[in-house]
């Protein structure tokens, strides 16, 4: 079967699409690492769970001062150099978080490690949209965007087999992996055809996104949903099945890659889908099935209920996000697609950073149960998703690198 024209594509292609892929995989790999060990680094250090999550808002923080650093290193310098620099980046602060003597200081590292997180999305992202034919693009977004479950499912992996062994230092050892990445990068992969070295040195990469300052209001608001909706759903999964369930470590790992499996699928499916009913309507449809899917995801009692709920819940998750490459980088200024889509969406994060903590406070609020604190925030944005995204505008097929007008949120 020839998905999205694939074996028409030149080796150039292929190759792009594997090293964002492979970035973006690789990336979250090392971002979910930290999410298993939340119990364990409070213990070591003597401190609550809640002081360790303080971690991860601090990683989705800082990634907004990264997709703008990095972004405009890619409209000024080249996607391609500046993915090289990024990987290599996030994968050694990566490492030397697992050296850590203090949690002060592997709080230091997270922050940096955001910013270097925040770079590698909107950095691929571009190089690979504008490297594609364009009716792949929902296909390949849909790809792109499951690299995300899939570092899930690699870390959940490494945790359930290797961390009764490496514990949780060890963990982030292991992600200093990424960097062979580089390698492929230099000798496969090509700079961006949409990438036009003397126009990027007569523009302003600040004066453009300030020319479409509604557009870009809109989509960080809509990416602080996406934002709640994807780390509301993941991030204190794992902490739930621990501490709210007594799972083992091997139980935890298992669901999690089994959760992920559906999320890998789900983007791929919808992101495909989406290049036949429309980017904006396949967001909807999958935002709302993930309502009746509440009560089995959140409140079930036994594993294997659980791990189903789990499933179904990343399938519609990871489904409407992975229509979002595509549909922000169709909705981006042409010399601005370094920079615009990476930095609304991180911009997005940073609103949405305090989830995990908001999320224990809730759970802490009724007792301990986070089992009601995620669903609460999946429910809720889940709706405001639906809502945001039918006020918003189509830009499916839009030419990349033409002289056009570009949409503006309704």
């Amino acid at each position: 079967m020839n998905i999205a024209g694939f074996t028409e594509w030149t080796r150039e292609q292929r190759s792009v699409v594997i090293a964002s892929f492979l970035g973006w995989t690789l990336d979250a790999f090392d971002f979910f690492l930290l999410v298993f060990v939340l119990k364990d680094i409070a213990q070591e250090f003597n401190t609550a769970i809640s002081e360790v999550t303080f971690a991860i808002l601090l990683t989705l923080v800082m990634r907004p001062i990264g997709a703008f650093l990095f972004g405009r290193a890619a409209d000024r310098w080249g996607r391609r150099p500046t993915l090289m620099v990024d990987v290599l980046l996030y994968s050694f602060i990566e490492f030397a978080s697992g050296f850590s003597p203090s949690l002060t200081v592997l709080l230091v590292l997270r922050a940096l490690y955001g910013v270097a997180m925040g770079g590698e999305w909107g950095v691929g992202a571009s190089l690979t949209m504008e490297s594609i034919p364009p009716h792949a693009r929902g296909f390949v977004s849909g790809l792109l965007q499951s690299g995300y479950p899939t570092g899930y499912f690699l870390a959940s992996i490494v945790y359930g087999l290797l961390f009764p062994t490496i514990g949780w230092r060890g963990m982030f050892m292991v992600g200093v992996l990424p960097a062979l990445l580089v390698l492929y990068i230099r000798r496969r992969v090509p700079e961006s055809p949409g990438w036009d070295r003397a126009a990027a040195a007569r523009s302003s990469t600040v004066s453009i996104l300030r020319s479409h300052w509604r557009l870009g209001v809109y989509a960080v608001v809509l990416m602080a949903a996406f934002n709640f909706f994807s780390h509301g759903t993941q991030d204190l999964y794992p902490t739930f099945l621990q501490v709210q369930h007594a799972l083992s470590p091997h139980a935890v790992g298992t669901i999690a890659a089994i959760y992920n499996v559906g999320a890998i699928l789900g983007g791929i499916l919808c992101g495909s889908l989406s290049e036949r009913i429309g980017r904006r309507r396949m967001i909807v449809i999958a935002a709302l099935l993930s309502l009746p899917v509440l009560p089995l995801w959140a409140f079930s009692t036994r594993p294997v209920l659980l791990a189903l709920g789990a499933f179904l819940m990343q399938v519609l998750v990871q489904g409407a996000w992975g229509v979002i490459p595509v549909h922000l980088n169709e909705l981006s200024p042409d010399a601005a697609r370094g920079t615009f889509p990476g930095l609304v969406y991180q911009l997005g994060n940073l609103l949405a950073s305090a989830n995990a903590t908001i999320q224990v406070a809730l759970a802490a609020h009724f007792g301990g149960n986070y089992g009601l604190a995620l669903a609460l925030v999946a429910g809720s944005v889940a709706i405001i998703i639906a809502v945001l995204t039918s006020l918003g505008v189509e830009a499916k097929g839009v030419a990349f690198g033409t002289v056009r007008r570009l949409p503006t949120a309704a």
